[in-house]
């Protein structure tokens, strides 16, 4: 809160997360599943990051400020509902960002479970049928 605001004006501040965004913001791991298994778009885009930006995003800041290692379970979570990867917003993708936050768990994780690889061969094998 800054110095000019009070309590009332910053009770008033409205966030600019959606909700899956504001659970991975918190690291809310058990509320961002509940939100996406009713729905919610796993490649959300909010505040120009899709969730996984803001998931490796959190996670490496997590880690930064707390001295613990650091934890991919958000970003696990994404992925099992079908995150992108390779989604990309303003020329960026999540992969790029782990990369360059140097998130490994991150990046072994979207290796493993790539949807782009996955809708890349579901579309192949569709060619193949006609």
């Amino acid at each position: 809160m800054n110095a000019w605001m009070t309590m009332a004006d910053a009770l008033k501040f409205e966030s600019p997360w959606t909700p899956a965004h504001q659970a991975v913001e918190l690291s809310e791991h058990a509320t961002l599943t509940r939100v996406l298994d009713e729905g919610a778009d796993a490649d959300e885009v909010c505040c120009r990051m899709t969730l996984l930006m803001h998931a490796i995003d959190t996670e490496v800041d997590v880690a930064n400020q707390s001295g613990e290692p650091i934890d991919s379970a958000l970003t696990a979570v994404l992925l099992a509902y079908g995150a992108d990867p390779h989604l990309a917003v303003n020329g960026e993708t999540a992969y790029d960002w782990a990369r360059e936050l140097r998130h490994d768990m991150a990046i072994r994780l979207m290796d493993r479970f790539s949807t782009r690889q996955a809708k890349l061969k579901a579309r192949f094998r569709a060619i193949r049928r006609r």
